[in-house]
């Protein structure tokens, strides 16, 4: 906190007051923001201005509350001056042939993936049990790309109110408009998700057992570099993208096609997939086999997981700074630094 340290250290109370709700106003920024860079940026930022308010704050209000009105602000005030991050589903136009070129776009500030579990960025015993429910679930990552296509007061609204569960008047008193102002963004925003491209925003429910075994398969057919078994995790429906490719494909043929022809394994043991946790999904550190013979650090893939079994959207998210990307989510710079392996991961 080096800015709020040039002033007066912030004392022990404020620290102790503001330390329990880092991880959750951290997971709210990156709701708003749709980039975890930006959102611990933001976080630095909420902190230093709730300790130059913490001397006014007349409790009146409870400190969580407070803190969100105070990240909200502050984001809104960010995104004047940002563009919308969107995934490649999210830029219009209909689904990639996976037999064209694969083209990169670096301009475009793409959606990024959120470090965490579900219990790390829920609210505490304290919480409203409806705002625990949709904290949880709406960290998600398709739910994260169909907020980018809402202005900001729009978005804001919407995670005010369907996600932390806020009355309309506090959302008002808030963002500083009327009660009605707060329905009329909230109604547009609501609309605006329904008829928004991209993956099912639902979550879906697979008992534990159905979830291991689904992800001990998929791990399997990528290290085995098996297409047929790639192509069978998959549906018609399914979808996969791998910002900063500006394509996305859609149907199990597609997905299996395009990796057939753009992955540069060659056979077994080219890639291995280490566990780990995105956006309270289901994700793996995928290591490629290089000229030299070791594996690095790839791509992260997140996964969202069908009621019937099968994987319903995955992206893979590609990046320049791939093993600093990887240590974000806790996974080593090569496989073999990683401990005991399970597959899939206890997280999930």
């Amino acid at each position: 906190m080096s800015t709020a340290t040039t002033q007066t250290a912030p004392d022990d109370d404020f620290v102790g007051v503001f330390e329990p709700y880092r991880r959750e106003i951290l997971a709210h920024c990156y709701r708003m923001m749709g980039s975890h860079h930006d959102a611990e940026d933001l976080l630095q930022e909420t902190y230093i201005r709730a300790w130059r308010g913490y001397a006014k704050f007349d409790r009146r209000a409870s400190v969580r509350t407070w803190l969100h009105k105070i990240a909200t602000n502050t984001c809104l005030t960010a995104l004047q001056s940002k563009q919308r991050r969107p995934m490649p589903s999210g830029l219009g136009g209909d689904a990639f042939d996976p037999t064209d070129t694969l083209l990169q776009d670096h301009e475009v500030p793409w959606l990024e993936p959120f470090a965490g579990t579900v219990d790390e960025i829920a609210p505490g015993d304290d919480a409203d049990p409806a705002y625990v429910i949709g904290a949880r679930e709406s960290i998600r990552l398709a739910f994260i790309a169909a907020l980018q296509h809402l202005p900001e007061r729009q978005r804001a609204v919407l995670i005010l109110r369907d996600v932390l569960q806020w009355k309309a008047a506090e959302v008002a008193d808030t963002i500083g408009v009327t009660t009605a102002t707060v329905n009329s963004l909230l109604q547009r925003a609501r609309e605006q998700l329904k008829n928004t491209p991209g993956p099912d925003q639902s979550p879906s429910v697979l008992d534990d057992s159905t979830k291991r075994e689904l992800l001990a398969k998929y791990v399997s057919a990528f290290e085995r570099y098996d297409i047929d078994a790639i192509v069978d995790l998959f549906t018609d429906k399914s979808i996969w993208e791998m910002p900063p490719f500006t394509g996305w494909y859609q149907g199990a043929e597609a997905i299996g096609e395009l990796i057939a022809r753009n992955c540069p394994a060659e056979g077994p043991g080219d890639q291995i997939l280490l566990p780990t946790v995105a956006n309270g999904q289901p994700a793996f550190g995928l290591y490629m086999r290089e000229p030299d013979g070791v594996h690095r650090p790839f791509q992260l893939q997140v996964l969202d997981l069908g009621a019937d079994g099968t994987v319903a959207y995955a992206v893979a998210f590609f990046s320049s700074t791939m093993e600093e990307d990887f240590a974000r989510f806790g996974l080593p710079p090569t496989p073999y630094d990683a401990p005991a392996r399970t597959s899939p991961s206890p997280f999930h």
